[in-house]
C-alpha cells in the first residue's frame, strides 16, 4: 500500500518551487493563484530569497504547504495514496491532497496558523529543544518533574524526541536530561513553544477559522498527529486539527501504525527528505521515495 508523507516546518531551502513553476503550465497557475490569495507575492521570496527571508512567519508555513501541494497535484494520475500523513503543518497539505480540503481554503488556514503561531510566540519567551538518545518515557518524566511548562512535543523517531516550553523549563529539563545520560539536548533556534501549551492561544484563533472551513469525506485515510490513527471523518479530522497545535506531534506512533495497517512505501512529497529519515529510523524494513515532478501535467 502506498503512503504518501507531507514535511513540516525546517523543510524549506531557497529557490523551492522553481523547478515547478518552469516545467508545469498547471503549477504556473497554482502558485500564481496562491500569490492572489495571500495578496503578495510568496513565489519572488521562494524563487529568489535568502534563507533568512524563508524564515518569516508569514512565509515559511505557506510555502512549504505550497511546494508539498502543488508536487502532488503534479503528480496527475500517479498519484494514488491509500493513506497519507503530514508531520505538524504537513497535516494541512496531506488534507489538501487527500481530498478533504480545497486549494485555497488549505492555504488560507495556512496562512491563519502561521500568523496566530506568531502572535503566541511574541506572548512570552519560549523555544524548543532536540533530544537524543533517551527513551520517550525517560524524557517524559523529566519533563513532568521539571518547574516550569515543558511537554514532549514531537515524538520524532525511536530516541529522538522535541521537547518545548518556557525557556527557563526547557534549559533545567536539557541539564536533567544530560545527567540522565542524553547523548544530546539541544536547544534549537526556533521562535516559540510549538506543540506545547504555550500555544493556546493560536490554538484558539485557529479553531474559529477551523470551524468555519468546509472540509470533505477524503479519498483515503489521514493518520493525524494527535491520534496517530486512522481518520476519514470530516468533523473528528478538525478536532484533531484544532487541537495539534497544544498536543505533540506523534509522528513515531503514526509511521507504526500505518505500517501496521498495511503501508509498504512511504514517498516524502515537498521539499527535502527530513521524513523518509525519520521513516528508516523507527522501521529498517519500510521503503521510501522522493515524488518526482510529472512534467505532463
Amino acid at each position: 500500500m502506498n503512503a504518501y508523507i507531507f514535511p513540516g516546518q525546517g523543510a524549506q531551502f531557497s529557490g523551492m518551487g522553481l523547478d515547478l513553476y518552469e516545467n508545469s503550465p498547471l503549477a504556473q497557475e497554482l502558485f500564481e493563484q496562491a500569490n492572489a490569495i495571500l495578496g503578495f507575492n510568496i513565489t519572488d521570496t521562494m524563487f529568489e530569497g535568502s534563507a533568512d527571508d524563508l524564515k518569516e512567519t508569514k512565509v515559511t508555513q505557506p510555502a512549504i504547504f505550497l511546494h508539498s501541494v502543488i508536487l502532488a497535484k503534479t503528480l496527475g494520475a500517479s498519484f494514488k495514496p491509500d493513506m497519507v500523513a503530514g508531520h505538524s503543518l504537513g497535516e494541512f497539505s496531506a488534507l489538501v491532497a487527500n481530498g478533504a480540503l480545497n486549494f485555497e481554503d488549505g492555504l488560507k488556514l495556512v496562512s491563519q496558523r502561521a500568523l496566530a503561531m506568531q502572535k503566541a510566540c511574541e506572548l512570552q519567551p519560549s523555544t524548543m529543544a532536540a533530544v537524543l538518545g533517551l527513551d520517550d518515557d525517560i524524557v517524559e518524566k523529566i519533563c513532568s518533574m521539571t518547574e516550569g511548562i515543558v511537554v514532549a512535543a514531537n515524538y520524532n523517531c525511536p530516541g529522538q524526541l522535541v521537547i518545548s516550553g518556557e525557556v527557563e523549563a526547557i534549559n533545567k529539563a536539557c541539564e536533567a536530561l544530560k545527567e540522565e545520560g542524553a547523548r544530546r539536548a539541544l536547544v534549537l533556534p526556533v521562535g516559540g513553544a510549538f506543540h506545547s501549551p504555550l500555544m493556546e492561544p493560536a490554538r484558539e484563533e485557529l479553531a474559529a477559522a477551523i470551524e468555519n472551513t468546509t472540509f470533505s469525506k477524503p479519498n483515503c485515510p489521514i493518520y493525524q498527529n494527535v491520534t496517530a490513527n486512522a481518520v476519514i471523518d470530516p468533523t473528528a479530522i478538525k478536532a484533531n486539527l484544532i487541537s495539534q497545535l497544544t498536543a505533540p506531534v506523534r509522528w513515531t506512533q503514526s509511521v507504526q501504525q500505518m505500517i501496521t495497517d498495511g503501508a509498504t512505501l512511504f514517498t516524502e512529497v515537498g521539499p527535502g527528505n527530513v521524513l523518509q529519515g525519520l521513516v528508516k529510523k523507527i522501521n529498517r524494513e519500510a521503503q521510501t521515495a522522493s515524488a518526482t515532478l510529472d512534467t505532463n501535467n
